[in-house]
C-alpha cells in the first residue's frame, strides 16, 4: 500500500507536537561499578516520540518510490517471509535494517524520524559520540546499550554519522585500541543480526562502510542533492506565508538559481535573506529577490571554500597565464623592480 504523502496546507495550523522526549531513567547507583556503567549506558539513549512526518519530506519522485518499497518489506514483513516463504532463502533476516546515504542537508534525519513516526514507533538517536568511549571494551558495550535499549522501548534506533561505527575493520592490528575498533565492529554486526526491529542509519561518507555491513542492510536509499523541480517544492515550503517579501520572489524563480544547493542550505538562505531584510525600514522592509540572490551566492561560495564536500572527491588548481599588463598592479611593480 502506497504512502500516504500528503501535502500539507501551509494556513493550515500545525498540529500540536507531542510530549518532550522521555530518557529512560537510570535508577539508585549500586554496589556494582560494572553493572552501573551498563546502566548509565542505557540511560544516555533518549527514547523520543518522532514530531516529523512524511509529508514533511520533500524528495524526488524516484527516492519516494525507495523509501515506499523500504517501507513495504517492513509492513509487510509475514507475507514476504513467511506466506511466500522468503525465509527460505533468508533465514536470519528477522528484523529490518536501511541506510540513508547521501550529502549533508538533503534530510536523512528528518527521513529517518519521519520513518519511525510512520510505523507508529518512538525513536532512539544515537550519534558516535555517544558510543565511543576512551576505555577499551567499552565502546562495544555502549553498541549493546543501545540495541538493548531499542529492544525496551520498542523504538526505530537510528545511527547518525555511520561510517564512524560502520567503518572498515583494520587489518594491522598493532595496539590495543585497534583491536577495540575492530571489536565493537564484530559487535556491530552481531547486534544488527541477532535485533529483530527497525535499524536505520545515515552518513556523508557511504563509500567508507566495511563491506559487511553493506550485506547485512537490506536496503540502501540515496537522498541527492534535490533537482530543480524538488528546489521548487522545497522553496514553496520554506517561504512562510507571514515572510514579506517582492512579488518576484517566488519558488519557481528560485529554484533555477539554486541548483547545487541542499534542503538544509535553502533554510540557512532564507534565514540569512530575512536577516538583511528586517534591517530596512518602510515598505523595504521586505525580502527581495536580491537578498535572496545573495544569499545563495554566499551559500555556494561557503560549499566550495569552506571545509571540504565528502562526495566531490580531492580538490584541483589550476595555473592560468596572462600578460604582465593585464596583472594587478602590485605585481606589475614586483615585476619591474625585480
Amino acid at each position: 500500500m502506497p504512502i500516504p504523502w500528503t501535502r500539507r496546507d501551509a494556513s493550515a495550523p500545525r498540529p500540536e507536537p507531542p510530549p518532550a522526549p522521555a530518557r529512560l531513567d537510570p535508577g539508585p547507583p549500586s554496589d556494582h561499578p560494572a553493572a552501573d556503567r551498563a546502566t548509565g549506558a542505557l540511560a544516555t539513549f533518549a527514547v523520543e516520540s518522532p514530531r516529523r512526518t512524511l509529508a514533511e519530506l520533500v524528495v524526488a519522485d524516484d527516492v519516494r518510490a525507495r523509501l515506499e518499497a523500504t517501507l513495504a518489506r517492513i509492513h509487510h514483513h509475514e507475507t514476504l517471509f513467511v506466506e511466500w516463504d522468503l525465509r527460505s532463502i533468508e533465514p536470519r533476516m528477522t528484523g529490518a535494517a536501511m541506510n540513508l546515504y547521501g550529502p549533508p542537508g538533503t534530510g536523512k534525519t528528518l527521513c529517518a524520524e519521519a520513518i519511525a513516526a510512520h510505523l507508529g514507533r518512538p525513536w532512539i538517536r544515537v550519534s558516535y559520540a555517544e558510543l565511543e568511549s576512551k576505555f577499551v571494551g567499552e565502546t562495544s558495550k555502549n553498541i549493546v546499550a543501545a540495541f538493548a535499549a531499542a529492544r525496551e522501548a520498542g523504538a526505530v534506533l537510528f545511527f547518525d554519522e555511520a561510517d564512524s561505527i560502520l567503518g572498515r575493520r583494520l587489518t594491522s592490528v598493532t595496539q590495543s585500541a585497534d583491536h577495540a575498533v575492530n571489536t565493537a565492529r564484530a559487535v556491530m554486526l552481531t547486534q544488527l543480526g541477532d535485533f529483530d526491529g527497525v535499524v536505520v542509519f545515515a552518513t556523508n561518507l557511504a563509500t567508507n562502510y566495511d563491506a559487511a555491513f553493506v550485506r547485512r542492510i537490506y536496503a540502501h536509499v540515496e537522498l541527492p542533492l534535490p533537482d530543480e523541480p524538488t528546489l521548487a517544492r522545497l522553496w514553496a515550503r520554506f517561504l512562510p506565508d507571514r515572510l514579506p517579501r517582492d512579488p518576484d520572489v517566488h519558488p519557481a524563480a528560485l529554484a533555477a538559481r539554486s541548483l547545487g544547493l541542499s534542503g538544509g542550505d535553502l533554510v540557512n538562505v532564507v534565514v540569512g535573506a530575512a536577516s538583511a531584510a528586517v534591517q530596512r525600514e518602510g515598505t523595504l522592509r521586505r525580502v527581495q529577490l536580491a537578498d535572496l540572490d545573495a544569499a545563495i551566492v554566499h551559500a555556494k561560495r561557503a560549499k566550495r571554500d569552506v571545509g571540504s564536500d565528502p562526495l566531490a572527491g580531492p580538490r584541483t588548481s589550476t595555473t592560468e597565464v596572462v600578460p604582465l599588463v593585464e596583472a594587478p598592479l602590485d605585481v606589475q611593480r614586483a615585476a619591474a623592480e625585480a
